[in-house]
C-alpha cells in the first residue's frame, strides 16, 4: 500500500550533501539518531506543559521535517560511512517509538482532541514499529509497509497541528481525523504482519 515512505530515495538524494559534510566532520550516525530523539522529546514536552499555545502546534510540522531529516542523514552515515553498528541498529528503533511517544502523546492534552484516541494512536503507532522489526526475528526483512509508517504520521500529525493551530479545530472532525488515524495504523500492522509472513 502506498506510502510516503516510498519517496524516501529522493528525500536522502537532497540530503546527501548534507551527509557528506557531517561525515567528514566526524559526526556519527548515533549522535545524529540521539540529536533526533532529542529535538522530539524537547518539542513534545513544550505542547505537553502549554497545550493551548498555538505556536508549539504551528510550529509542530517543522520539527517533523527536521525529524524526518534527521532520521535520513543517520541512515546514509551508517550506510554509506561505514558507521553502521549493534547499538545504532537498537538506537535507531528504540528512538523512534519514544519520539513518536513524545511527540503524539501531548496531543491527549489538546483541545478538543479525544484524549483516548490520542493515546490509542500511540500504542498502535509503537505496534506498528514493533510489527516491522519482528519480521527480522522469524527470518524475513525489516517492513516498511504503510499506509501509516512513521513518515505519514508524521505528514497526519503535521497536518493536524497546523489546522488546529490555525483555529480549524472543531469536534466532530478532530474526532473523526483521529479514528481515520487510529484506522489507518490498525491495516498498517496488518500489512506489515501479512507481509513478513509471506517474505
Amino acid at each position: 500500500m502506498a506510502s510516503i515512505y516510498d519517496i524516501k530515495p529522493r528525500f536522502q538524494a537532497l540530503l546527501r550533501p548534507v551527509t557528506e559534510k557531517l561525515a567528514a566532520a566526524n559526526v556519527t550516525a548515533n549522535q545524529v539518531t540521539v540529536a533526533a530523539m532529542a529535538l522530539s522529546i524537547g518539542h513534545g514536552l513544550l505542547i505537553a506543559f502549554a497545550p493551548w499555545q498555538r505556536l508549539w502546534l504551528l510550529l509542530l510540522p517543522v520539527t517533523l521535517f527536521l525529524r524526518m531529516a534527521l532520521n535520513a542523514i543517520d541512515g546514509m552515515l551508517a550506510r554509506e560511512h561505514k558507521q553502521k553498528s549493534r547499538l545504532g541498529a537498537m538506537l535507531n528503533e528504540l528512538s523512534d517509538v519514544i519520539s513518536d511517544a513524545a511527540l503524539y502523546l501531548p496531543f491527549a492534552l489538546v483541545a478538543p482532541l479525544s484524549p483516548t484516541l490520542a493515546v490509542i494512536a500511540v500504542v498502535l503507532a509503537g505496534l506498528t514499529e514493533m510489527t516491522g522489526v519482528t519480521g527480522q526475528t522469524i527470518g524475513s526483512t525489516r517492513r516498511y509497509d504503510g499506509p501509516m509508517g512513521k513518515s505519514d504520521r508524521a505528514f497526519a500529525y503535521g497536518l493536524l497541528a497546523f489546522l488546529l493551530a490555525i483555529g480549524l479545530g472543531g469536534a466532530l472532525w478532530t474526532h473523526l481525523y483521529q479514528w481515520a488515524i487510529v484506522l489507518l495504523l490498525a491495516v498498517t500492522i496488518w500489512n506489515r504482519a501479512r507481509k513478513a509472513l509471506q517474505a
